[in-house]
């Protein structure tokens, strides 16, 4: 079990999971870096994403490489997931799940 310290986009909490503390560190760090990729392609935009909507944006990127690389791994995104992402999935919803309860 790992434990994650999260610091970005203004927010700032620990969150406990399964995974172990690299993993995590792994996660946070990507996503992390998506959010950079937001901010600095909008750097010059009125848009100008605040906090919420970065991590909003970043998500939405983030699903975009998964169904890409499921399209890629030869499964049909509308037919049933393989175990493998199934379990990835899960994870990640327990994750966001865990976030959600630390947010309210």
């Amino acid at each position: 079990m790992g434990t994650l310290h999260i610091d970005v986009l203004g927010t700032d909490f620990s969150i406990a999971a399964k995974e172990d503390d690299r993993y995590l560190m792994m996660l946070l760090e990507n996503f992390k870096n998506m959010a950079r990729i937001i901010e600095k392609n909008n750097a010059d935009s009125t848009l100008r994403p605040d906090g919420i909507k970065t991590a909003i944006l970043a998500g939405i990127m983030l699903c975009d490489e998964l169904y890409k690389e499921k399209h890629r791994a030869g499964e049909n995104p509308d037919g049933e997931p393989n175990p493998e992402l199934n379990e990835v999935e899960r994870i990640t919803l327990e994750m966001i799940d865990k976030i959600d309860r630390v947010l309210t």
